[in-house]
C-alpha cells in the first residue's frame, strides 16, 4: 500500500530543521493579544510588525460593540449559504455600503477573501476563456483560475510589454480575455504600474480585474486602492478585496459596474456552497468600512509610519523587496537558514515579523516581511528599526543584507 502522506515527508524534514533553530516560525501562538500592535508571545510582550492590520482597527470600540450587538441579536452563525437560509439583511447592508465606498454599482460579499478570488475568477472566466495572470499573483488567484477551467497565461511580473506580446499571440482565439493584477503585491510590497496596463487594454481589448486586498483602505485619496490612487478607476472592470487586512475582520468582496454582475451569485460555487459570514463578522466589517470612509487620518498615519520604517531599514543597509514606500516592507535574506535564524533572534528581542520562504515567494526569495499599521507609534517604529540593527550587529547583518 502507498501511504498517501509519504509525499509530505520533505515538509516534515523542513519543519524539523526550522524547529532545531528555535520557535516554529510559521505557526507562532499568540498567548494574548493586547492591542493592534502588542501581543504576548513566548511569555514576552512583543511588538507586532507582521499582522496586515493596516488601519489598526481590530480593537476599535465601535467595531467591537457592533459585533457584540449583532451576536446578541442574530446569534453566533448563519448555518447556511446565501442562496439558502444564510442571507441576512446585514449582508445586503454591507454590500450596499461597500458599493458606495468603492463607487461601484454592484458588490458581492464572500465568507473569506480567499473565496472572493476563487469565486470571481471562476465566475468571470470559463473553459472557453483565457486569464492573463501576473506571475507573482496570490495563491487564491491561481486556485481561482484552476477552478474556472479557463486557459491560463502568465506574464512577467509588472511587465505590461510582456502582457502585450502574449495578448497578440492569443488574438483570434475564442472566448473572452481577463487580465488580473494586484494593487500591492503581498510579498515584496510593490505596486502594479496600472497606467501601463491600461494603455495595453486600450490597444488590445480585455476586461481587467484588480485585487486590492493589500491596497483597499490604504491607497488613494478615498482609500479605494491602487486604481483610486492612479485616477484610473473607470478603466478597471472588476475589483476584489478582503476584510482581513484594513477592515480587521474575516470576509471578502467582489465589485463592478457590469449590468450582469449580480448574476455571478448564481454561477460562483465558492459563494453558493459555503455558509455565509457570521453576524458578528459582518457587523464589525460594516462598522469598519464606515470608519475608513470617515477617518482618512488612518491612511495618513499609515503612510507616515511606512515611510519611517522604510527609510530606517534603508539606513541600516538592508536590501528591501522594492524601492517604493509601502506598508509591506520585506527584508531580503541570503537563504532559508539565515531567515529562520534572524527571525528567531528578532522574536527573542521583542518583535514579531513574518517569515516568507519558497515556494510562497517570488524568485525563490527568503524574506522577513513587515507590515506597518496606523496604530504603530513613532516609538514602535523606531524600536523595530533598533531591534533589526541589534540583531544584525550580533552577527546576522552580513547575511541579512545579502541578496
Amino acid at each position: 500500500m502507498i501511504d498517501l502522506l509519504d509525499k509530505h515527508r520533505p515538509i516534515a524534514d523542513r519543519i524539523a530543521r526550522m524547529l532545531a533553530q528555535g520557535v516554529n516560525a510559521v505557526g507562532v501562538t499568540n498567548d494574548a493579544i493586547l492591542s493592534p500592535t502588542r501581543a504576548i508571545i513566548e511569555g514576552r510582550e512583543t511588538i507586532l510588525a507582521g499582522t496586515n492590520n493596516y488601519m489598526g482597527i481590530t480593537f476599535d470600540p465601535d467595531c467591537i460593540a457592533a459585533g457584540q450587538e449583532a451576536m446578541a441579536r442574530f446569534g453566533t452563525g448563519t448555518t447556511g449559504s446565501r442562496i439558502a437560509n444564510g442571507n441576512y439583511a446585514m449582508h445586503q447592508a454591507l454590500e450596499e455600503e461597500l458599493a458606495r465606498f468603492l463607487n461601484r454599482r454592484h458588490c458581492i460579499v464572500f465568507t473569506t477573501g480567499y473565496q472572493a478570488n476563487l469565486g470571481m475568477m471562476a465566475g468571470l472566466a470559463g473553459s472557453n476563456d483565457t486569464i492573463f495572470l501576473d506571475a507573482d499573483s496570490h495563491s487564491s488567484i491561481y486556485d481561482g483560475c484552476t477552478l474556472s477551467g479557463a486557459k491560463l497565461v502568465r506574464f512577467r511580473h509588472n511587465d505590461a510589454t510582456d502582457l502585450d506580446k502574449r495578448l497578440v499571440r492569443s488574438e483570434g482565439e475564442e472566448g473572452g480575455r481577463l487580465v488580473v493584477l494586484e494593487g500591492i503585491y503581498s510579498m515584496l510590497g510593490d505596486r502594479a504600474p496600472l497606467a501601463d496596463f491600461i494603455e495595453v487594454k486600450k490597444k488590445r481589448g480585455f476586461q481587467l480585474l484588480a485585487d486590492e486586498a493589500h491596497s483597499f483602505g490604504v491607497l488613494g485619496p478615498h482609500g479605494r486602492g491602487l486604481a483610486d490612487e492612479a485616477g484610473l478607476e473607470d478603466e478597471v472592470d472588476f475589483v476584489v478585496g478582503t476584510f482581513s487586512k484594513s477592515v480587521g475582520a474575516i470576509g471578502g468582496f467582489g465589485a463592478g459596474n457590469h449590468p450582469l454582475f449580480d448574476m455571478l451569485r448564481y454561477a460562483m460555487r465558492p459563494y453558493m456552497f459555503t455558509a455565509s459570514s457570521s453576524p458578528a463578522s459582518i457587523a464589525t466589517s460594516l462598522a469598519a468600512v464606515k470608519k475608513l470612509a470617515a477617518e482618512p487620518w488612518r491612511r495618513d498615519r499609515l503612510r507616515e509610519n511606512s515611510a519611517r520604517l522604510f527609510h530606517g531599514f534603508k539606513g541600516l543597509g538592508l536590501e528591501l523587496g522594492c524601492d517604493a514606500v509601502s506598508p509591506v516592507i520585506a527584508v531580503k535574506c541570503a537563504d532559508e537558514a539565515t531567515a529562520v535564524a534572524m527571525w528567531n533572534a528578532l522574536l527573542a528581542a521583542g518583535v514579531y515579523v513574518n517569515i516568507a520562504v519558497p515556494p510562497g515567494t517570488p524568485n525563490k526569495l527568503c524574506l522577513l516581511r513587515c507590515s506597518v499599521s496606523a496604530a504603530h507609534t513613532d516609538a514602535d517604529i523606531d524600536r523595530i528599526i533598533e531591534l533589526f540593527g541589534e540583531v544584525m550587529a550580533a552577527g546576522h547583518g552580513r547575511m541579512a543584507a545579502a541578496g
